[in-house]
């Protein structure tokens, strides 16, 4: 049940990528002297919120609501026609939460699951802050820009009025990375990786990615031999369970070869990585914050592309190799790897600029950004 009145409303989630910056935001209220029932998130009941945010100790009101499919097939028609039935009831819903709880302030973080919300605050004119993750923003954002009293991006030069830098949110443990030999010592200690080894991690996200995982395992086979490598990789749930048959499973003595179906330490693994191998979403932010040099692979089809915007950031400061999905394979991977494994001098600058790009305290700054528009 949500509190009577709330300081602070956080709207939308749908994916992780959602979900994360907005809680990393509500731990930092609360690091200032917010109380968590001050705090209240609103999403949908479809979305990752509605286990990630009671998991973080904050209330939730799921509204129903899916996302809008772009392509025009009849199928599409049928699911659009109820993703517009579900919205509107989810606007009505959210009007009546907005104007119970009347909100000091309202941050959308974006997504199809932060329309109701928005559109109430705006109607019910409430402060409205918009916090974007990717160099291109999304529709969502686009749509309620001109309304909000600021706009918290990601990169510099994203197309939002009253736009203020303050980087991506990420979880308190990604902030507080430590890659200090020591600390990259204990990190592999933990997840069994060998000290003196290049540490290649791979993660396609919760789900996975299936082109990823299949240049991956390309890749483990032919260089079976390599004694001073090891690969730890985050297959994903989607396709754990169909590839077991195809793991590829390296003699003892050569390359050393992890395959989980999730990492749920990923701080851990960031920690104890030479070079990263992913998409280009939220994880561009985690792999700045902790300075780790990267092969990106851009999701193909994402909205705006902002998969590419983002890689794209990270290859002009000198962080990352952008590979097109279309054009990864193991042989593709093998070469851009062996550029990095092989160069300790390349790691070590490409390191150096993803930690330039980094904002561990992006949190504290979009609290402070709610902080300074909230009314009281």
């Amino acid at each position: 049940m949500p509190p009577r009145r709330v300081r602070v409303l956080l709207a939308g989630g749908g994916t992780a990528g959602h979900v994360a910056p907005a809680v990393a935001v509500a731990r930092a209220l609360v690091a200032r002297g917010h109380r968590p029932e001050s705090i209240h998130f609103v999403g949908s009941a479809r979305g990752q919120e509605a286990h990630l945010v009671p998991a973080a100790g904050f209330s939730v009101t799921l509204l129903p609501g899916r996302g809008i499919a772009r392509r025009l097939a009849g199928r599409d028609l049928i699911r659009n026609a109820g993703a517009v039935a579900g919205l509107a009831t989810a606007v009505v819903r959210a009007a009546a939460l907005v104007a119970r709880l009347r909100p000091g302030v309202v941050l959308s973080v974006g997504g199809y699951a932060s329309v109701p919300a928005t559109a109430a605050a705006v109607v019910l004119r409430r402060p409205l802050v918009l916090h974007e993750q990717n160099a291109v923003p999304g529709a969502s954002n686009r749509l309620f820009a001109r309304f909000a009293r600021a706009s918290a991006v990601s990169f510099e030069g994203t197309p939002l009025p009253r736009a203020v830098v303050t980087g991506n949110p990420v979880r308190p443990e990604i902030a507080a990375i430590d890659r200090s030999p020591a600390a990259m010592a204990a990190a592999r200690q933990a997840l069994g990786l060998p000290a003196d080894a290049v540490v290649v991690a791979v993660t396609g996200g919760s789900l996975g990615a299936r082109r990823i995982n299949e240049a991956v395992f390309g890749l483990v086979r032919a260089w079976a031999d390599r004694s001073d490598v090891a690969v730890h990789h985050a297959v994903g749930r989607r396709d754990w369970a169909g590839v077991q048959a195809d793991l590829p499973r390296p003699a003892a003595g050569g390359l050393r070869y992890q395959p989980v179906e999730f990492e749920e330490r990923m701080a851990e693994l960031l920690a104890a990585a030479d070079v990263a191998v992913c998409r280009a979403g939220g994880s561009v932010a985690e792999l700045a914050a902790a300075g780790v040099p990267s092969v990106l692979v851009p999701l193909p089809g994402a909205p705006g592309d902002h998969q590419r915007a983002n890689a794209s950031a990270m290859v002009r400061a000198g962080a990352a190799v952008l590979v097109p999905d279309a054009e990864l394979t193991a042989e593709r991977l093998a070469a851009e790897l062996t550029l990095l494994v092989d160069d300790a001098p390349r790691r070590a600058a490409m390191a150096a600029a993803a930690a330039a790009l980094g904002r561990p305290d992006a949190a504290d700054r979009v609290a402070v950004l709610l902080e300074r528009h909230a009314r009281s």
